[in-house]
């Protein structure tokens, strides 16, 4: 089985980590290692080659056309806006764009931002996933009457100094604080050095983060980047798992499948609360450092000494929402992170928190993201992945 993939690139590294992941498992395959195929076009002679499958990134045109027109079994991923035909009988997983801009949006809400920006990059072939991402991150806050500035800018070497010159004077025009999405990691840490360059604070003037939670990037930003984790393991347990069935003489149900995102990595680019009423800081302050012990509506009230109703005035002002959803929404995250990132029992999980019970607990998580807690852990963790739940494009 041959693997051919960008090891320059961390999500194609973590997708390949996923399909690590599958092979611990039992299968029993030798592997062929293509690692530097999209970038110097090395590729194994396919008519020759005594293999019987393949997995491949299909942004790159040349490995989309050798690859497809091999007759070997295959199973593609990749950016959703490559060199892959729709048409194609080859299975192709990618990463829902959608749900990553909302995870972010969400992430910045729960801290307070009432102003928003976008910066990626102009419209390639194989980079539409960032228009996406930007669309549905100015939709989503949209629909709250947030506002959202963009910036796009190309990656040029050459032209490098004036695109900071250009992001620099933008990111200084923006009101402050403002809370940004970058279209992926690279473009975070050039937005990092352009607000250290123009004497702005992250994350107090502008919050940052960024998209593939590629680790060593975060680690030497400084500060630490926050990063949506795109599930890009479990494209590699999955593609992994349905060659498989394909090279067993199965027929896959799906040919496109969209992969959600596993959560936010939080570090210190956007650890910060943008809420500019003193009483409402206080009390999701209060909420923060609470959540998890059961914390009631009248205990936030007594805990900023106000009103009940008055406090819910200011809160749906400063956050859009009421004390409860607020609650609510801080439980869940910290449900969720026990969920992806321990191995806690789902009822110790519940106990922890103060939650009824795991029914309970289960019924709020799948409302809150999408999937019951025991898949959603599925998932984070592609080496105990369970079966896919792809949704068709």
């Amino acid at each position: 089985m041959a693997l051919i993939y960008d090891a320059t690139r961390a999500y194609d590294l973590k997708v390949m980590t996923g399909v690590a992941g599958y092979l611990q498992e039992g299968a029993r395959w030798s592997v062929y290692l293509g690692e530097s195929a999209l970038k110097d076009q090395r590729l194994p002679n396919l008519g020759s080659w005594q293999g019987d499958g393949v997995i491949a990134n299909f942004d790159d045109p040349g490995i989309a056309r050798t690859v497809a027109r091999s007759g070997l079994a295959t199973v593609a991923f990749g950016s959703g806006y490559g060199w892959y035909a729709p048409a194609s009988d080859v299975p192709y997983f990618f990463t829902n764009n959608r749900s990553i801009a909302h995870m972010a949006a969400d992430h910045f809400i729960d801290r307070g931002f009432l102003h928003f920006a976008y910066c990626g990059y102009p419209r390639t072939r194989i980079n539409g996933w960032s228009e996406e991402r930007e669309a549905a991150f100015k939709q989503y806050l949209g629909r709250r009457k947030l506002p959202c500035r963009i910036f796009r800018a190309v990656h040029s070497n050459e032209a490098w100094a004036s695109v900071q010159q250009s992001l620099r004077v933008w990111l200084k025009s923006l009101p402050k604080p403002t809370a940004l999405m970058a279209a992926n990691d690279n473009r975070a840490r050039q937005v990092l050095e352009a607000c250290r360059s123009a004497g702005l604070q992250v994350p107090e003037d502008v919050a940052v983060i960024g998209v593939d939670n590629d680790e060593l990037l975060c680690q030497l930003s400084t500060p630490l980047l926050s990063s949506v984790e795109q599930g890009a393991k479990r494209i590699g347990y999955e593609a992994a798992a349905l060659l498989d069935r394909i090279m067993s003489g199965q027929t896959p149900h799906c040919k496109q499948a969209v992969i959600d995102p596993v959560g936010i990595a939080t570090r210190r680019s956007t650890d910060v609360l943008a809420i500019r009423d003193a009483k409402v800081a206080r009390a999701m302050a209060f909420v923060r450092d609470h959540a998890g012990e059961g914390l009631k509506v009248q205990d936030v009230v007594r805990a900023v000494a106000m009103s009940r109703s008055g406090l819910e005035v200011r809160f749906k002002a400063s956050l859009g929402v009421t004390i409860h959803g607020s609650i609510r929404r801080v439980q869940m995250e910290r449900v969720r992170r026990l969920v992806a990132d321990t191995n806690l029992p789902l009822k110790e999980i519940a106990a922890n928190n103060r939650l009824s019970s795991v029914q309970y607990m289960t019924a709020l998580f799948a409302k809150t993201f999408g999937h019951p807690p025991g898949e959603y852990r599925a998932w984070a963790n592609a080496g105990h992945a369970g079966e896919l739940r792809s949704k068709l494009r």
